[in-house]
């Protein structure tokens, strides 16, 4: 009898842990922001309670809350904060086990008795509320992307999500056109500080890298309030990724691509391990340990045994195999946890790691200038390995985040090039070309409510680390005159005789430490009776860079002819064999010397103070400056030769006038700045064989300063669409330019501040429903968005030397940007559909010198096409992705006859074609799924 007790104990024991965990499973939450109306600002220790219960909690120093363990069903939700006017939000409804989003506004109370007042609105209102008051609350002009837009829509990493952003264009997923100007005046933030390029020469960053569902929100601000980075012109690109999720998740995606002219085509390079595939070089490029110094190889004096083992120790495996190019692969994963204590503590973490490699062939590259005539076929093997792990502790009105990234690029490139030089002689010329990059950046930051009310307090503290190495650059050039071309028993000659910038082996490595930190506090109070919130902040950052370049090579110096010419017809797997180096024909020589290596560092430090005043129910005023003491220094060996000290002075002034509840009329001035580059300022000289020139920097450049002015009419006629009509006016002094130095014999590129330069446009922008034409679900679920900006600039030139052009438009500036697209959802969100469409007006790539005249970039009609369709209760998604699908050629050229468009050939009376090639149509099909 006991024992049967016993079991039926135990049974209903089980049966009551089952139901409790049936009922538990069954059950959702309710998570959102809470802001201020007129100013956007979130606010902190609002109650938020479920009605006709005591179960609450209350915002966090982000203004977020989260109620759990809600049943399913619809429920009503308070939310009372001390001078507000309390809210109550009915019809909130919840089905487990996902997470119902609700974001509130909150206005704030006029007098006593409105603070008494409950206004009442539904759950659909309120979120059409929250979002009319996300786009109208700016304090500037800007345009930005939710992660509550981003979960509707098909996109899977950051770089995607940017071309959705009205104005803003991406150029190999990594370069941000912003108004048509180039990278040079944009810049870009994550997490609160300064995103560091991964180029060595431009400002660039792989947006790619971060996976959509953990960017919390992006903005791109054109422009500028005090508390933003001063150094942009067109846009400030703002990431911020997530801390804590709002519940448990896992996901994964899979996904192949095909390029027309690369994929399952003959594919050429050097032999590839294990290790190129995980983005890494295996160690066998680079220069040994032990190999002799730059003073050793220049004294001459180098024993003929340590010549010998010199050249020994230098790469050989120069072999080409002929493979197969598989198609594109990309890999991603994601994983989410959050753990809530119950006193409303909250610990979280998000990880994700991406992969991404492809295999890409140009063919018929067209290169021509000056006395060059050649045609290219480039394979190029990548790989990109990303890395995101974000951590946050929020408890009581604190949090503290910990957030790094990281990003690994691997690229194998092989070049074959054919064709003449000075009408006279053909040319074979093979390039092997490794560049690793990385970028690895963590942060640490906290959020703190001082005191009572909404007073906050918020600091950063970061570290960079940039790396780029690029191992054996090896260039070879064989020759033989132009009237053997077709005598088989004259053969090609390598170049190997005497040695220069564009016929060694490039060894350069870059190491960059970047070190940051800013402390921020902004407290309300009231100003001539107007609602007033003052911020102050201070902040320094440190980066210190060093460069090494060496170029080396291998002299032939025998001095018999017949074994100089048979040597120099070896092929390049032979031409450097061990036996010909023991042999001891070659003499190791190295070109160039110190100028080429260089340190940098630079140290910046910053304060603001700014004051965001509110006016009655129409007015706001945002205003302050920022101060900026900039030190720059750039060495070699020899000397200090750049050492530049500014004092900046940088205010700025933003006016919103509420005209009606849907529309702002918005005008600003502000003033910015953009600083030239470290490479830009070294007097390091290498040879790009792309650009058939040398690159040299200017240690004379100056920093650019730019004085903005914006008008803008905006209007919103319903929750998530935007009509808008802008003007701005851009005033350059010391523009920093690229152009061709054609002075002397060579043609090299550098750089020159241009004395004054100015801007001026508009932009129109519009993002509609399309139920204005019909009230049938298909426009009902279909929107239509468009920016078109129409820019004109003008910059003299200097007149120190006699440039071709007296004045020409800003390098990089194009005269007109449009983007457009559709958007369209079907089967309750399941299936969507996305149409984008880009054109950049034609723009200087480089401006002319004394004997060439500006090369320019032609106009390209780019579209691209996706559609996704979710599965598996919609916790699976497939997408295909369809890119360039009109795969215009990609146009650099001379404008000789002034006409302003491409005409093909001189021959024709037409340009000079710089470069010219196609990139193929990509199509992709990719498979996600969140557990």
């Amino acid at each position: 009898m006991d024992l049967q007790n016993s079991f039926k104990r135990a049974a209903l024991t089980v049966f009551a842990l089952t139901i409790s965990i049936l009922s538990y499973a069954q059950t959702g939450k309710i998570s959102g922001t809470v802001t201020d109306k007129k100013t956007g600002e979130t606010l902190i220790g609002v109650t938020v309670k479920i009605k006709g219960t005591t179960k609450g909690v209350s915002t966090d120093v982000d203004g977020k809350y989260v109620l759990q363990a809600m049943a399913n069903g619809k429920h009503t939700l308070e939310f009372s904060y001390v001078g507000y006017q309390s809210k109550e939000v009915s019809d909130i409804e919840v089905k487990s086990p996902s997470v119902t989003n609700l974001n509130v506004v909150l206005t704030e109370a006029s007098g006593q008795n409105l603070s008494e007042v409950v206004v009442k609105a539904s759950f659909k209102q309120e979120s059409v509320n929250s979002l009319y008051a996300q786009q109208k609350n700016s304090a500037l002009i800007s345009d930005g992307i939710s992660s509550d837009q981003i979960k509707k829509s098909p996109d899977r990493n950051t770089s995607d999500v940017l071309k959705r952003v009205s104005g803003a264009t991406i150029q190999d997923n990594k370069f941000v056109i912003v108004r048509g100007l180039s990278d040079r005046y944009n810049t870009a933030t994550l997490d609160n500080s300064t995103l560091p390029s991964t180029e060595a020469n431009k400002k660039a960053f792989s947006f790619d890298i971060v996976p959509s569902n953990l960017v919390d929100k992006i903005t791109i601000n054109k422009t500028a309030t005090p508390d933003l980075p001063a150094d942009f012109a067109g846009g400030a690109v703002q990431i911020v990724t997530k801390d804590i999720p709002d519940q448990n998740f896992f996901s994964f995606g899979v996904g192949y691509g095909y390029n027309s002219q690369s994929t399952f085509k003959d594919f050429l390079g050097t032999k590839k391990n294990a290790l190129a595939y995980l983005g890494y070089e295996d160690g066998s490029k680079q220069l040994a340990e032990n190999f002799p110094t730059t003073a050793a190889l220049a004294s001459g004096n180098l024993p003929n045994s340590k010549n010998i083992a010199a050249l020994k120790s230098l790469p050989t495996d120069n072999a080409i195999k002929t493979t197969t190019a598989l198609p594109i692969q990309n890999y991603q994963f994601s994983l989410g946890r959050v753990k809530q204590a119950e006193n409303g503590n909250k610990f979280g973490a998000l990880i994700s790691a991406t992969y991404r490699n492809a295999q890409t062939i140009n063919e018929d590259v067209e290169r021509n200038f000056y006395v060059y005539n050649y045609n290219d076929n480039q394979y190029k093997f990548s790989t990109n390995l990303g890395a995101l792990a974000n951590f946050a502790y929020s408890f009581g009105k604190n949090k503290i985040s910990f957030k790094n990234i990281y990003n690994k690029n691997y690229d194998d490139n092989y070049t074959v090039r054919t064709g003449t030089k000075d009408g006279n002689s053909l040319n074979q010329f093979y390039a092997y070309d490794i560049m690793q990059k990385s970028l690895f950046k963590t942060t640490l930051e906290g959020d703190h409510q001082i005191g009572e009310g909404n007073n906050k307090l918020k600091w950063t503290a970061s570290y960079s680390n940039i790396g780029n190495n690029q191992p054996n650059q090896l260039k070879m050039n064989y020759t033989k005159p132009l009237s053997a071309q077709n005598d088989p028993s004259v053969l090609y000659q390598a170049n190997i005789t005497s040695l220069g910038k564009d016929n060694t082996r490039l060894f350069s490595d870059l190491n960059e430490d970047v070190y940051a930190g800013d402390v921020n506090f902004s407290t309300p109070f009231k100003l001539f009776d107007a609602s007033t919130t003052m911020k102050l902040g201070l902040g320094s950052q440190y980066r210190d860079r060093t460069f090494d370049a060496r170029f080396i090579g291998a002299e032939l110096t025998t001095n018999d002819a017949d074994l100089q010419t048979k040597i120099r017809a070896l092929p390049i797997t032979e031409i450097f064999s061990q036996s010909l180096i023991e042999s001891g024909v070659y003499k190791i020589a190295e070109v160039g010397g110190p100028l080429d290596s260089y340190k940098a560092n630079s140290f910046t430090n910053y304060g603001y103070a700014m004051l965001d005043q509110k006016f009655g129910e129409n007015f706001r005023a945002v205003y302050g400056l920022r101060i900026e003491n900039y030190n720059v220094k750039v060495l070699n060996s020899i000397q200090t030769y750049v050492d530049d000290t500014q004092l900046d002075f940088l205010p700025s002034l933003n006016l919103t006038y509420s005209l009606t509840k849907k529309a702002n009329l918005r005008a600003s001035y502000y003033r910015t700045l953009a600083r030239p580059e470290f490479r830009e300022l070294s007097l390091s000289s290498y040879y790009d064989y792309e650009q058939l020139g040398n690159i040299t920097g200017n240690p004379d450049l100056k920093r650019s300063i730019i004085d903005n002015a914006d008008l803008r009419y905006e209007i919103y006629p319903d929750a998530g669409q935007l009509f808008s009509v802008s003007a701005f006016y851009k005033h350059f002094t010391n523009a920093i330019e690229s152009y061709r130095y054609d002075v002397g014999s060579t043609t090299d590129v550098s750089f020159f501040n241009t004395p004054k330069a100015y801007t001026y446009g508009l932009e129109l922008e519009a993002r509609k429903n399309l139920n204005f034409i019909n009230e049938t679900d298909f426009f009902k679920n279909t929107t239509a968005y468009f920016n078109l900006s129409l820019i004109k600039s003008k910059v003299t030139n200097p007149t120190d030397q006699d440039f071709i052009d007296k004045t020409r438009p800003m390098v990089g500036q194009s005269p007109y940007v449009i983007n457009a697209g559709f958007q369209h959802s079907a089967l309750n969100n399941k299936l969507n559909f996305n149409i984008l469409y880009n054109k950049i007006g034609r723009r200087i790539v480089q401006a002319g010198g004394i004997r060439f005249p500006s090369t320019w970039e032609n106009p390209r009609d780019v579209l691209d096409f996706q559609v996704s369709y979710k599965v598996l209760k919609t916790k699976g998604e497939i997408k295909l992705n369809a890119g360039d699908i009109l795969n215009q050629r990609n146009i650099v050229y001379f404008d000789y006859n002034g006409d302003k468009k491409y005409n093909g050939s001189v021959g024709n009376g037409g340009d000079e074609t710089f470069s010219s090639y196609k990139s193929g149509r990509n199509i992709s099909l990719s498979f996600n799924y969140t557990f």
